[in-house]
């Protein structure tokens, strides 16, 4: 047994909150190594490869890249730096932890004004957990608003208290890294950093990221390895191709993988296969290449298996060891997504309509999602669908949208538990930046869904940063309505507190909806006629049929309504005509404000081409006998 060191490699997670600027940072570090050829094109955010990341402006996958470094700090050679981009939202902590499966240390990026956030606190955790080595790079110092020595305090205070709160849970953590971080300064869009402090607004007094990359080479250790071990990978991500089928990201902890070898399959029932590599691939930049082997340290893709999932191991058919499977928290919230069942189904070309279609693409997100689970409730046509958030699970109906299927998605609900006989529910803790005048409004709507404040500071600036505890269930339509009350200008941030006893009745919507009482087309007549009581969601010559959601009511009860009204012909002449310039224009909900939208009593229909809020009860008939009944029950 002797241990050896690959000193020509680092691997390293750049993680961080949402916005604070990690995929511009890993651009400028590959355009400053020239990663990309001499003549290729490459697109802002280049790490966001999927069409839903740069339409959100958010990272929801992690992603490695290759970086082959020459500069000042590579002494013996160039040194392969393996960096995996995080998201930054807690809602995909299983891509997160699955990132930090991969890497011997985290670059931890903390916005020059913001400072650390409930995401960061997440990541950061996630971290020292798994005893790896962290850089403080503070981002963006060039922002007017930025509070540089304040930030590094906040960041340095919010280390120390992970430290502690951990010293039970994690009592080998090593209190020298956590006290003797590293901070680099740097501004990731003009690809400066630096270790000396600048000022407030201004750039690093470098030009380009060299303090930065010799911060990685100093204080990220090297792969280490047992130069007489078997093979040992670890299946941390996956991938397709159009030619290879299935890819398995792996990263190589002991011992050397080669094409055409046959490895050891060791899965997650301990059931052994030996099967034969068909292709191992290397990244380079964003691509990758094929390659004849692979080492200790090392982060590739291998092609010849079939139904590996993540978690599983490739080790030494004669001496098979399998590491241990990948961990990630339970999930918090969750919705039920099943076949669309409206009268408007099978309207759009290319759909994909059956159960099974339906059931078999859940199958397959479960194979790359590590904190998603799909659980049977008994029905042959929908499902309950378990995830960290409701984000997570409405990119995941999004992406079936465009993919063409059709659902009935229900109202995102929480998952309880039960502890000592009594309901526990999931609470966040929840970072609000906001403007000082909407304290008050804030303060209330908050109190109004449980939530307690824990910590409230003014930066003397005119905004007000507020902490609060909130049961998760009072944060499905929260944003909408706070982005309403602080004039688009707050900024809210949520993450996983714990469980705690449940909280009572939560009121989160005060008006009512307004119902189709029949099918047919929406004409202008019918809309300008009711216009002055409600909002509206759709526009003349759409399809309705009854049971459908088509506005909000200004009063707390539903309301039916004829949406499909024409106006009456006779033979006599009008002195006026009708003035449809006062109509007024429809609310256009997303799919995210509808599910924060829709009730108990109601869902949201899904199609390619359009989404819809309708009562799970269509039958106006059949929903006031349930009224009814419940009424009656309430007064026994």
């Amino acid at each position: 047994m002797a241990i050896a060191t690959r000193n020509n490699l680092r691997n390293v997670a750049i993680v961080a909150h949402v916005d604070h600027g990690k995929t511009t940072l890993v651009d400028a570090m590959l355009q400053q190594t020239n990663s990309f050829a001499e003549h290729s094109h490459t697109e802002e955010r280049a790490m966001d490869s999927n069409e839903l990341e740069r339409e959100k402006g958010i990272t929801i996958l992690a992603k490695n890249t290759a970086i082959s470094y020459k500069g000042v700090h590579a002494t013996d050679g160039p040194i392969t730096i393996n960096v995996i981009d995080t998201p930054g939202h807690a809602d995909f902590g299983g891509e997160v932890e699955r990132g930090l499966s991969m890497v011997d240390g985290v670059v931890l990026l903390v916005d020059a004004s913001e400072g650390p956030l409930p995401q960061t606190r997440f990541v950061l955790r996630k971290a020292l957990e798994a005893h790896l080595p962290v850089i403080l790079l503070v981002n963006k110092t060039d922002r007017p608003d930025a509070r540089i020595d304040e930030v590094v305090e906040e960041s340095q205070d919010l280390l120390l208290g992970l430290a502690s709160d951990m010293a039970d849970d994690v009592p080998d953590l090593d209190l020298d890294l956590v006290l003797n971080v590293p901070v680099v300064y740097a501004s990731g869009r003009a690809g400066a950093a630096s270790l000396n402090k600048p000022e407030n607004g201004v750039l690093p007094d470098n030009d380009d990221l060299e303090p930065l990359f010799g911060a990685i080479l100093e204080h990220i250790p090297a792969p280490v390895y047992d130069d007489e071990h078997p093979l040992q990978a670890w299946v941390t991500n996956l991938d397709s191709s159009p030619f290879l089928g299935r890819l398995a990201l792996l990263r190589i902890f002991q011992g050397t993988i080669k094409k055409g070898q046959t490895v050891a399959w060791i899965k997650h029932d301990g059931s052994i296969a030996n099967v034969r590599v068909t292709e191992l691939m290397i990244t380079k930049a964003l691509d990758r290449y094929p390659a004849e082997s692979a080492g200790p340290g090392d982060i590739v893709a291998v092609a010849g298996f079939p139904d590996i999932t993540i978690g599983e191991t490739l080790a030494d058919p004669e001496d098979p060891r399998p590491l241990p499977t990948i961990t990630v928290d339970d999930p918090a919230i969750s919705m039920t997504i099943g076949t669309n069942t409206s009268p408007l189904i099978g309207k759009v070309k290319g759909h994909k309509l059956t159960a099974r279609m339906v059931k078999d693409r859940l199958d397959k997100e479960l194979v790359g999602n590590v904190s998603l689970r799909v659980i049977d409730i008994g029905r042959p046509d929908a499902w309950e669908v378990q995830g960290r958030g409701e984000l997570a699970l409405a990119i995941l109906v999004e992406q079936m949208r465009r993919e063409g299927f059709e659902l009935t998605v229900g109202k995102p609900q929480v998952v309880v538990k039960r502890v000592d006989g009594k309901i526990h529910e999931p609470y966040e803790h929840l970072t609000i930046d906001s403007p000082e005048e909407y304290l008050g409004a804030i303060t209330q709507l908050l109190a109004a869904r449980k939530g307690r404040m824990e910590n409230m500071a003014n930066h003397g600036t005119g905004w007000v940063r507020m902490e609060f505890i909130v049961p998760s269930r009072g944060l499905i339509g929260f944003r909408t309505e706070f982005l309403t009350d602080t004039r688009g200008t707050g900024i809210a941030n949520a993450i996983f507190h714990g469980y705690e006893a449940w909280a009572g009745t939560i009121n989160t919507r005060t008006n009512g909806s307004i119902v189709a009482d029949r099918s047919g087309v929406v004409t202008p007549f019918a809309i300008i006629a009711l216009q002055e009581r409600m909002q509206f969601f759709v526009n003349p010559t759409e399809e309705v049929y009854e049971g459908m959601v088509i506005g909000e009511n200004s009063r707390g009860d539903d309301m039916d309504v004829n949406i499909t009204k024409e106006k009456k012909l006779t033979n006599m002449r009008q002195s006026t005509s009708d003035t449809f310039e006062s109509m007024t224009p429809s609310k256009q909900l997303t799919l995210e404000q509808c599910l924060e939208f829709a009730r108990e009593d109601e869902c949201v229909e899904v199609t390619p081409a359009v989404v819809r809020i309708r009562k799970v009860e269509l039958a106006a008939s059949a929903r006031q006998r349930n009224v009814s009944r419940l009424k009656k029950q309430d007064a026994n």
